[in-house]
Parts: C-alpha cells; structure tokens; sequence
C-alpha cells in the first residue's frame, strides 16, 4: 500500500486491545469507522505462536502503519542498523505504507525507558538528520519524525522547538507525523501559543496524525499519558489543522487503562465525523 492510499481514521493494535476487538469483531462483524491500525514493529518482529496469529488476522484485514518506540534517532550509541533492517523487511511483508519514529533519544549505554528531549542545537539538528537521512537510504523511502512532548529544556538551546524540529525535517527531508495532543501539551508546559506553533510547521510534510488523552496534573502542567480521553481543546486543534490545512489520516492512541471498545470506537467516529464535515466544506470553499 502507498502512503498515499492512508486515508480515515485509525486506532492503535495494542497488544491489550487485541482480544477486546476480537470479541467486538465477533458481536457487530467491524470496528465501525477504523480505516487503518498502528502498531510498534519492535513488540511484533519476534513474536510467533499464537500472538502472531492474532496479530495477522487484524493486517490482513487492515492497513498497518510502523511507529517505533527504541530506534533511537538522538541517541549518543551508534545507529542500530539490524533493528532498522529488522523493521524493513517486517514492513515489507505488511505492505506497510509507512514507518515512523519519535524525534527524540532513549538509549544511553542501554535503554532508558523513556523517550528524552534532544538539545535544541544546530550540532544536534545536523546529527539527527544526518541519521534520519542513514534510516532512509536502508529504507530505500522516507520515514516519518513525530515530535515528542517534553517536560524540562536542555540548557544552551540554540533554537526553539519549532525552529529545531523544522530544521530537522528540512536537512533530513523526511516526513512529519503531527501529533496534536503534543502539541497542546508542549504549549501549556512551555508557554506558547498552540495554533501559531501548528502554523509554523511545514504541512506539506504530514504523513498522518496522532490524538490523544494526557493528565491534567495542574493548570500549567499536563502530562502526556495516552491512558484517557481526548480533551475538548486538543480536539479543537485538530479542527483547526482539519480546517485549515487539509484532511490527514489520523490515528487515536490509547496504551493502556482501556474503556470498553465503543467508548474508543466513539472517539474514532468523532474523528471519521471532523474528516467527513472539514472535506465537505473544504470542497465548498474551493468551489467544486
């Protein structure tokens, strides 16, 4: 399948979802509006037996994109070729349309765990591209970089955040996985205006979007959890990315403390009805 071909609304193939939508499945025959599925390639690369059964059952019936969690792209350790060769022959026997990966860094000498802040400076840009542009050439294609949310700025920042991650994109020239709840996140923790910094990033780069549920921990401190519902303001800013620069296939992200399968479905029908309301009107608007 072509990246080109992605299109709807998605919800991402946990491994803790997998039985809940098999027995969805069985009582209503679809998962109502999901159009394609997101899964981690390290958490299915190995596995065989009956998991991967399961697995298959849902790629076949469903375009499934690549977002990785442990390549590292920031990271001090050399570039894991292996894993990079791993996830292009996994994506090959998927027709997977696209692999994405976290601007971002989690090993050390080993794995951290967590998806850490890259310092906001020119060396660091050139260096993430420079590997970006590795990971392409073993690809043989573009990959997707989605910016992470972060809680604390390395000091001796060069740039800002927007500056550092479209900096990046331009030097590796790779595509842009939006992630709006991030957004939100990163705005309220930092002190910066969510819609201006969606205007500042390059649109014509996005392979597809991400929502999500994060914590409200305080007024001026969100946490971005991926373990609750979708905010009313962060779903604002996908109409606003809806309105303003197009319909992108969008993919709701849960990881865990799962409601039931139509209280998820609920929020991919809210996403399938935005796409369906901004591509009537950005037809009516273009006259056609």
């Amino acid at each position: 399948m072509k990246l080109s071909e992605l299109q709807g609304a998605g919800i991402g193939l946990r491994r803790g979802l997998i039985s809940p939508f098999q027995s969805y499945l069985k009582n209503h025959g679809s998962l109502d509006h999901v159009s394609f599925m997101e899964v981690a390639p390290e958490n299915w690369i190995t596995v065989g037996g009956q998991s991967r059964r399961d697995f298959l059952i849902f790629a076949e019936q469903y375009p499934i994109v690549l977002h990785g969690l442990s390549l590292s792209i920031g990271g001090p350790d050399p570039l894991n070729e292996t894993l990079i060769k791993q996830i292009k022959s996994f994506k090959h026997d998927l027709q997977s349309p696209l692999y994405s990966e976290h601007l971002s860094y989690c090993t050390d000498g080993g794995q951290l765990y967590d998806l850490m802040p890259i310092p906001f400076t020119y060396a660091a840009a050139k260096y993430v591209a420079d590997r970006v542009m590795r990971v392409q050439d073993i690809l043989g294609e573009q990959m997707a970089l989605e910016h992470v949310s972060y809680y604390l700025t390395h000091p001796g920042a060069e740039m800002s955040e927007i500056e550092f991650i479209n900096t990046v994109l331009e030097k590796a020239d790779c595509l842009l996985h939006l992630d709006v709840n991030n957004i939100y996140v990163n705005a309220i923790n930092h002190c910066y205006d969510p819609y201006q910094f969606l205007d500042a990033l390059p649109h014509n780069r996005i392979a597809y979007i991400h929502i999500a549920g994060h914590y409200d921990e305080d007024e001026d401190l969100k946490i971005d959890t991926h373990g609750a519902d979708v905010k009313d303001d962060v779903w604002e800013i996908l109409d606003y990315t809806y309105k303003n620069f197009g319909i992108f296939p969008t993919l709701l992200e849960r990881d865990f403390n799962y409601p039931q399968v139509n209280q998820l479905l609920s929020e991919v029908n809210r996403i399938h009805n935005a796409q369906q309301v901004y591509n009537k009107s950005n037809v009516q608007q273009a006259g056609l």
